[in-house]
Formats: structure tokens, sequence, C-alpha cells
């Protein structure tokens, strides 16, 4: 495959390489930039379907098939002699990161609605993955270091700015359901390693809470944790043939908030502005947090920082939020 062909790809580890990576991850920083240099791997990766070629799906399926966190000359050497095996990881996987740290900047949120709507809360996500998102009552918070609310696991800790209206206890939920075109159980062991593959090396804390978050799941769904919903409900689907029914089948006496975190940037323009409308239409309240917001309009307004999502409640922006959680700037 020719240079001017392999260039696309290229370019895109070498973004991945000087933009995403630095700071959370400088392992995948040597393997992106190796990787936009080597023309061996770039043709490999480039004959991949479009979607399918971004860094940490690549790097992720070859750390599930057993790449060691080495230099990356291990990696190429690892790739280029695994290939046909770690190319049908990627084609049979995606990158479904499910970071309960989120939980943190979407709890002001979802305690604003709380308190407006005086009852429970029945949880609606979209692109839930194993539903750790789904969870926010069973956690525990520190914002700025303060004393933790709630008693649960893992303690997810944030900083903030801009005075955002933190809670002083945790909103009651009712009902947690989700649907997703790959819904994953997080208790199945090979599912639980592919979770595990997708936090970026170097990510000690955020694997530590994910480990902790899927055994809440655990705990959960096997009855040894009692809360006032139980596991969720997670079905298989398109969010715009499916959100309708799920919204319909909350229990009635709880007010349903749909969510979702990095979800619609999956979606083209027509697709999102379908979902606008369904969700307009239903009934219910509306928490995003993207790198842009859906406006009165249906719209996609991008945030002002590319860094960072914009946390908004029924189409109004709240705040700017780390996109792992541990950030909270309110506006």
């Amino acid at each position: 495959m020719s240079t001017q062909a392999t260039e696309p790809t290229a370019s895109i580890y070498r973004d991945y390489a000087r933009r995403w990576f630095p700071g959370h991850s400088e392992l995948y920083v040597q393997w992106a930039t190796g990787l936009a240099s080597s023309q061996e791997l770039l043709a490999l990766v480039s004959a991949l379907p479009e979607p399918k070629r971004q860094p940490n799906l690549v790097f992720a399926a070859a750390r599930f098939h057993g790449c060691p966190d080495e230099p990356f000359g291990t990696m190429e050497g690892y790739l280029a002699a695994h290939w046909p095996a770690v190319r049908a990881i990627i084609m049979t996987h995606a990158t479904q990161t499910n970071e309960a740290a989120r939980c943190a900047t979407l709890l002001p949120a979802l305690a604003m609605v709380a308190d407006q709507e005086r009852r429970p809360l029945a949880l609606i996500e979209v692109g839930p993955s194993a539903g750790l998102c789904l969870l926010p009552d069973l956690y525990s918070y520190s914002y700025d270091g303060a004393a933790p609310l709630g008693d649960g696991s893992p303690l997810l800790r944030c900083t903030t700015t801009g005075n955002p209206p933190i809670p002083r206890q945790l909103p009651e939920i009712a009902w947690r359901a989700g649907v997703d075109l790959n819904p994953l159980d997080g208790t199945d062991p090979d599912t639980v390693a592919w979770l595990r593959a997708l936090v970026w090396p170097g990510q000690d804390e955020r694997l530590e809470r994910l480990d902790a978050a899927l055994s809440t799941l655990a705990a959960l769904k096997a009855g040894a944790l009692q809360a006032s919903a139980g596991a969720p409900l997670l079905l298989s689907g398109d969010l715009n043939e499916r959100i309708a029914d799920l919204v319909d089948a909350a229990p009635k006496h709880a007010v349903p908030v749909v969510m979702h975190s990095a979800v619609l940037a999956y979606l083209d323009e027509a697709q999102r502005a379908r979902f606008a409308d369904t969700v307009a239409a239903l009934g219910c309240r509306w928490i995003s947090n993207e790198s842009f917001f859906m406006d009165a309009a249906n719209q996609t307004r991008a945030g002002t920082d590319t860094n960072y999502f914009t946390l908004a409640l029924d189409r109004v922006p709240l705040a700017r939020t780390g996109q792992h959680g541990a950030e909270l700037h309110w506006l």
C-alpha cells in the first residue's frame, strides 16, 4: 500500500499522539507515534474499515490478545506476528469504555432533577456498555477533597470550579435501564478482560475504579448488595428505535431521565436530530455529556474546548467536564 494511501491513517495516529494520549498514557504516545511511522503497520491498519482504525481500539485489541505493555518495538513485532488474530478482535469488538467516574460529573445534574421533580429517578442510558454509569447511587464521591458523600465503592474524586451545586445526599434511583447496540455483561470474564484492556496503560487509578465498579455491579446482580433499584436492564438495539419503549416502561412514580456520555458522536446529524426530537416528545428529562450539545433547534453545538465534554440538562449547558470524570467546571 502506498504512502499516499496510508497517510490518512498516519495522520490519525499522529493526532492521538499529540492531542489525546499525552498526560494520560505515555506508552500509547510512543505506540501511536511509532505506528504513524511504520509503513508495514500502517498498511495493515489502513486495510481495516475506517471506523475500526482508531488507535485506542487497535491497541486494546493487541493487549487483549496478549501484547505486553512494552516499548513500540515490541508492539510492532507483536502486531506483525499476530495480525490475523488481532484483526479478528478489532472486527468483533468496539471501544465500549465504561467509565464509572463520569458519575461524579453527572451527579449534580441528576440531583438537580431530583430536587426539581421531588420524585425518585428512573435512569435510562443510551450506550451504557456494561451499565456502570447506571449505578450513581452505589458509589461514593469526594469533590475537591471534601469528606465523601455516600459509602459505596469506588470512591470517585472530582475537582471543581465555578461553584457547582454539589448535592448533600445521593438521589433515589427507582429503576435503571439502557439500550446499546452491543450491551455487555460486566460479570462475564471475557467481557471484564476486554473492559480492562480498554483502560490505557499507566492509568492505574482508572483501572482500580473499573475493578471496584465491576465488583459493585456483580454484588448487585448476585443480590449481595441491596438497593432501591436492582441491577440495570440492558437491551440490545438502536437507541432511536428503543428509547421510547424504555421511557414508557419506567415506573410511573419515578421521573424518567435519559442520559448519555460520549455516545452521540457516533451518530450522524440526521440520527442526532431524530434522537433529540424523540426525547423532546417523551416528557422525560435529558442529561447529555458529550463533546457538543443539541440546541433548541436540534443543531449540534460544539463546546468551546474540545478537550472537555459539555454537560447539559434539557439542552441547556451546565458545565465543562473532564472526559473521564475527574473535572467539573460549572458555567
